[in-house]
C-alpha cells in the first residue's frame, strides 16, 4: 500500500514537522495494518490531499481516520527543537 499525504504550501508548519508526521503516521499505519507493506510520503503541494493506492475503500477510510487522529494529537508526539 502506498500512502501519499500532501499539505498545502500555505500551511505554516514548524521545522521538522513533515519528517515527524511521516514517522508517526508510518508507526500508526503499521500498527493498524501489520500484514501490509506500506510506503508513506508526506510533502508540500498545492492543496491538502490524501491518496491511498493498492487497497480498497475501507482501508482508505481507516487510513484517513489514522491521519486525522495523528494530526490532532501532534502535541503528544511532536516537539519542535
Amino acid at each position: 500500500m502506498r500512502v501519499e499525504v500532501t499539505i498545502a504550501r500555505t500551511t505554516q508548519l514548524p521545522a521538522g514537522a513533515i519528517d515527524a508526521l511521516t514517522q508517526e503516521l508510518s508507526k500508526r499505519i503499521d500498527r493498524a495494518f501489520p500484514e501490509m507493506d506500506h510506503h508513506i510520503s508526506v510533502r508540500y503541494a498545492g492543496a491538502n490531499n490524501l491518496t491511498v493506492m493498492g487497497s480498497g475503500k475501507e482501508t482508505k477510510d481507516r487510513v484517513s481516520e489514522i491521519l486525522q487522529e495523528t494530526w490532532e494529537s501532534a502535541d503528544d508526539w511532536f516537539s519542535a527543537s
